[in-house]
């Protein structure tokens, strides 16, 4: 045997050997298999967050992500169990309508890891929960509403009336009574997470009765504000671009510090269950006011400046924004 063939065959019992002793060592080095599971259309605001953070990630190189848009409720557990045995190391979407289904997918894959946007508490060893904990910059941009309102009614138009969606909303109406208490609210739900038209006709009722100022939390909103002539405030991302003369400020939610926290803990083989709520709020930039942009000197000055002292009380941690989970009320006459 040659010396050059006996090397190749040193080489090639040392790799073998390496791989003995380190088997997980080309694991390690592939791409983490991310699966995203979205009841409705990516273009949905609280979907797209998630789906968002989860393409940055794979554009970094750092995973390998598939999703699915549009899964019903009937369908997501067997959605869930075909990325789950189908390689797919960590799985990110929405338990609010499948929480015994979800669950029971995590209990069936120990080993796969499940970060859920939920209303209930992780369940160990591998089913963390999440949700859009933006009740700071919420309350901020209800100060912005309540500076800019002439008539001093504002009108919402809400999803569903659940703990997700009335923190936000009652946070808005904090901030807005802060800075003008005489302020008035007409409160709607429209009972579906994607149905811009129904929520445009329920914001043209409220302009019909006075409302100069309307919370977006769905799609559908700016644009009845918008053809009538009214202010919105967005949620949680912002469409100013879209509605330059329209939105005033947006309270914006982050994904990308859960995600990626998520991801680091996944590849270093040690996510737990775990509440991932407070990963969305300010102080760890998963949550902000959106600059306000085209309306930065339409805004009067001492309601900004008010704003802004309240702004920087939260993130120095002089004050908390309350969490209020109850189903908020009209108030307007």
């Amino acid at each position: 045997m040659s010396m050059k063939s006996l090397n190749r065959r040193r080489v090639v019992v040392l790799a073998a050997a390496l791989a003995c002793l380190a088997p997980g060592l080309s694991l390690a080095q592939a791409k983490l298999k991310v699966a995203g599971i979205y009841t409705v259309p990516f273009e949905q605001q609280w979907a797209g967050r998630l789906h968002t953070a989860l393409k940055a990630a794979e554009a970094r190189g750092e995973i390998e992500y598939k999703a699915s848009e549009n899964v019903s409720n009937a369908d997501y557990e067997r959605v869930m169990r075909e990325y789950a045995s189908g390689g797919s190391m960590l799985l990110v979407g929405e338990a609010f309508a499948v929480e015994a289904a979800a669950r029971k997918v995590a209990k069936d894959f120990p080993k796969v890891n499940f970060l859920m946007g939920s209303s209930g508490k992780p369940q160990a060893p591998n089913f963390s929960v999440f949700d859009n904990y933006i009740q700071e910059p919420a309350y901020l941009s209800g100060m912005i509403a309540g500076g800019v309102t002439k008539s001093h009614k504002i009108g919402m138009v809400g999803g569903f009336p659940i703990p997700e969606v009335n923190r936000l909303m009652n946070a808005f109406m904090a901030g807005a009574k802060e800075v003008d208490p005489k302020v008035e609210f007409s409160v709607s739900f429209i009972n579906s997470w994607f149905d811009p038209p129904k929520a445009k006709e329920a914001a043209f009722a409220m302009i019909d009765k006075g409302v100069d100022v309307l919370y977006a939390e769905r799609f559908g909103v700016s644009d009845a504000a918008k053809e009538k002539g009214k202010l919105a405030i967005g949620n949680v991302i912002n469409t100013q671009a879209q509605y330059p003369d329209t939105v005033v400020a947006s309270a914006l939610w982050k994904m990308e510090p859960s995600i990626d926290r998520a991801i680091k803990l996944v590849k270093e083989g040690k996510f737990a269950a775990e509440d991932y709520g407070p990963y969305s709020m300010m102080k760890h930039k998963g949550a902000e006011l959106a600059p306000l942009g085209t309306f930065e000197k339409k805004v009067p000055a001492d309601v900004v400046a008010k704003m802004r002292a309240k702004e920087k009380a939260i993130l120095d941690g002089k004050f908390s924004v309350k969490v209020d989970d109850s189903q908020p009320k009209s108030s307007a006459k």
